[in-house]
């Protein structure tokens, strides 16, 4: 993969609100070509990197997320799981994610605001890591980054080393810069209708956005790690296994009504799948390669 700022991925959002229904229908049903490049199978490490204030509980909600992801336990339905299994639809099978190792950088050590380079110098100060590892970057509410709220939520790419690439991934927490931009359905949008914000699964509307992104941002690493999986459109700004499903998180969903959810019957709280510990999320709908259209949990 050409070493460029890849996925601009929240385009994803700028794009959640189209001109017209015909837009919006057509993305729906996309057709996402295979370019014969390798992709993640098997087991995957994911190592964090936690850069900036994280609470315990923010960074416990991410991290049971990613142990949801290929949990064989979780009974519960929809389960996170379930939405993983997507991913093994793609040419090669399965892909197991187990969470590596976890490194806190809560003196900003590159500052509070950082270019895509430092991403990747953020992303491999640690190491490459021994076989198929991604190495993933989280920000917090005060950091800025290159393009963050303009033009993207999050990306992933992936570097080179003599023969060798490793991928790599990045979210930032939305809360105080564009909410209604990186953390939509649960803050009024930027664009488009304004309907009333669902109200977050786990109390929190930056890292339950960094959810959604996160998954986006995964799901697009395993099936186009290097430019040249899955993906519709341009190289350098692919719609993905998620992104190319933009704005979709249950059946029925139009520009600025995310689809049919479930809600806590208490709590009042919006999601579409439970994870470990009893977690509930909110995931983005993915694009499933055996039906060609934009498979929902619901």
């Amino acid at each position: 993969m050409a070493p460029i700022p890849f996925l601009s991925l929240l385009l994803l959002f700028s794009l959640t609100f189209p001109s017209s229904s015909l837009a919006f229908e057509q993305q729906q049903s996309p057709l996402l070509k295979y370019h014969h490049g390798p992709l993640l199978k098997g087991n995957i490490t994911v190592n964090l990197v936690w850069y900036g204030k994280f609470s315990s509980t923010q960074r416990s909600i991410i991290v049971d997320f990613l142990n949801s992801l290929s949990n064989p336990k979780t009974t519960s339905s929809p389960s996170v799981s379930s939405w993983w299994r997507t991913t093994a639809k793609y040419k090669g099978g399965s892909s197991s994610v187990f969470v590596g190792k976890q490194t806190l950088d809560d003196k900003y050590s590159l500052g509070k605001a950082l270019k895509t380079s430092q991403l990747k110098v953020l992303a491999f100060k640690y190491g490459y890591g021994d076989g198929k590892v991604v190495n993933v970057v989280l920000t917090s509410a005060d950091v800025a980054v290159d393009g963050f709220c303009m033009s993207r939520c999050g990306t992933h790419g992936s570097v080179q080393v003599k023969k060798s690439r490793f991928p790599y991934a990045w979210v930032g927490n939305s809360v105080s810069q564009c909410p209604g931009y990186c953390a939509w359905p649960f803050h009024q949008p930027v664009y488009g209708p304004q309907t009333p914000p669902l109200v977050t699964p786990n109390g929190d509307v930056g890292v339950d956005g960094m959810v959604i992104n996160l998954a986006t941002v995964l799901a697009g690493t395993v099936v186009n790690p290097y430019n040249n999986g899955y993906f519709q459109g341009p190289a350098e700004a692919p719609l993905e296994a998620v992104s190319a499903c933009t704005g979709i998180f249950g059946k029925g969903a139009f520009p600025g009504y995310p689809g049919k959810v479930l809600v806590g019957e208490t709590t009042g709280a919006s999601y579409n799948a439970i994870g470990v510990n009893g977690r509930k999320y909110l995931l983005p709908t993915m694009w499933d390669p055996q039906t060609s259209t934009c498979k929902t949990l619901l």
